[in-house]
């Protein structure tokens, strides 16, 4: 099997890529630069004469605009990059055959969810264009499954972090301020609660999802093992690398940050349908990150 990956330069697909080399999967990459084959999946010519020109399997599709205040800044370039480059790469999915597109959506689509853990069929409450966007992809996705069977099957994540994460990412600052034994700052008193998982968690979930079929024509939530504060995720994060770093506990940044933002997801699904398990606990996951960030010093 060869595997398209788009968006492969970010933390996710370059996590992704080497999972899958390591398993003997081979990999096309594909991003803006840095790679072989790279181009703007706006650009049709790039899309479907230099990318359909390749021999490929399966597409993983993970090629974003991420950043929400970019994309309140911008919501016409957030449209534009994640719904008409998704809608370009379900397009050459079905001219190519592929055996499997997995389109990366995100738990953002819930919003703020008014029950937890957070289920698949839960009502979507996008809030910012980002969210929106993505509610948009998932609904394109869906429709050439229903209307041409092209199989596609969803991913809807939580907080993912690793190797080659921003440095503005909340794991990432954490190790690197503990590595230094500097304050860690949590607006809100670090109440804001998640589901942290390693991007090799979810490149093992992309993996089992390209060869079931139970996949097909589904949408998946995924973290990590359970709920995770902010606060506690500092503490683990000081504590596995023994740093003396104190917790600066702070209040809110705005009005909208007075309430906690707590969303997890249900693992039900995801066990029930594709027998999907962790690989990496969240700790075995953060004595990773910090390694790499340790080599990065």
């Amino acid at each position: 099997m060869k595997v398209l990956v788009t968006g492969a330069s970010g933390m996710v697909g370059r996590n992704l890529v080497r999972y899958l080399g390591e398993k003997g999967v081979g990999t096309i990459p594909t991003d803006l630069s840095g790679w072989d084959s790279s181009g703007d999946l706006l650009d049709k010519d790039f899309v479907f004469r230099n990318l359909a020109s390749q021999d490929f399997d399966a597409i993983i599709h993970l090629a974003a605009i991420t950043e929400i205040k970019k994309t309140i800044e911008d919501p016409a370039l957030c449209f534009e990059v994640n719904c008409i480059g998704t809608l370009n790469m379900l397009e050459l999915a079905k001219r190519k055959g592929v055996s499997r597109i997995i389109v990366a959506s995100s738990a953002n689509v819930f919003g703020a969810p008014k029950a937890n853990p957070v289920a698949e069929d839960s009502p979507f409450d996008p809030r910012v264009p980002y969210d929106y966007s993505k509610v948009v992809c998932e609904n394109m996705a869906m429709a050439f499954h229903r209307s041409v069977g092209l199989p596609v099957a969803i991913t809807r994540s939580w907080l993912l972090f690793g190797e080659y994460d921003q440095p503005t990412r909340a794991t990432i600052r954490f190790i690197r301020a503990c590595l230094k034994d500097e304050p860690l700052t949590l607006y809100n008193g670090g109440r804001d609660t998640t589901s942290p998982s390693h991007a090799v968690n979810y490149a093992k979930l992309a993996l089992n999802m390209l060869t079931n079929e139970k996949a097909v024509g589904q949408a998946f939530n995924f973290g990590g093992e359970g709920p995770v504060s902010i606060r506690e995720l500092a503490e683990t994060v000081k504590r596995v690398t023994g740093s003396k770093s104190e917790l600066k506990l702070l209040p809110p940044r705005s009005e909208l940050e007075k309430d906690p933002q707590v969303s997890y997801p249900s693992t039900k699904k995801i066990k029930a349908l594709l027998g999907y398990d962790q690989e990496l606990t969240l700790e075995q996951g953060l004595k990773r990150t910090i390694d790499w960030v340790k080599t990065q010093a």
